[in-house]
């Protein structure tokens, strides 16, 4: 058995604390020891953006990133994106626009569209689809994913 280590890290804005393998990823080690199940797995081998989450600002795929690499960063995953019981204006349009199936996607697909729209806070329906390009959808069809962020774009710059 390999000795655990000790990770300090802020998730969704709380300090938080775990204990990890060195091999487990942060995947696992948000659903597996921190119980924060809404970050999907899908492919586990990084291509197909389920499990999409921010640290330090930049979106990764935590299937990729390592546990002991969230030491000191900031997370955010799909459960700090609402504000406390109000749902976030892509969470709202993801739902007005029946951008979901499934669901496995959604997540993945919600966390990296805040991310661009942090940064681009009207960006255009090409830069939208270039930026959700690492994020795939089996079940609802893109047009409606897109659509949906556009919504939320115009009423995040309300």
């Amino acid at each position: 058995m390999e000795r655990k280590v000790h990770v300090q890290t802020t998730i969704n804005g709380e300090p938080a604390e775990f204990l990890c393998e060195p091999r487990q990823s942060l995947l696992e080690c948000l659903r597996d020891i921190l119980n924060l199940t809404g970050t999907k797995e899908g492919c586990n081998d990084g291509n197909c953006g389920a499990c999409t989450v921010t640290m330090d600002g930049r979106i990764v795929t935590s299937c990729l990133v390592l546990g002991v690499e969230a030491e000191g960063a900031e997370i955010t995953t799909i459960e700090g994106i609402a504000r406390g019981n109000e749902l976030h204006p892509l969470q709202k349009a993801f739902l007005e626009e029946a951008a979901l199936q499934c669901g496995i996607c959604t997540p993945g697909f919600i966390v990296a569209a805040k991310a661009l729209l942090d940064q681009e806070p009207h960006p255009t329906e090409e830069r939208i689809r270039w930026w959700l390009a690492n994020n795939l959808c089996r079940c609802t069809g893109y047009d409606k994913i897109v659509k949906a962020v556009q919504k939320a774009a115009q009423e995040v710059t309300l």
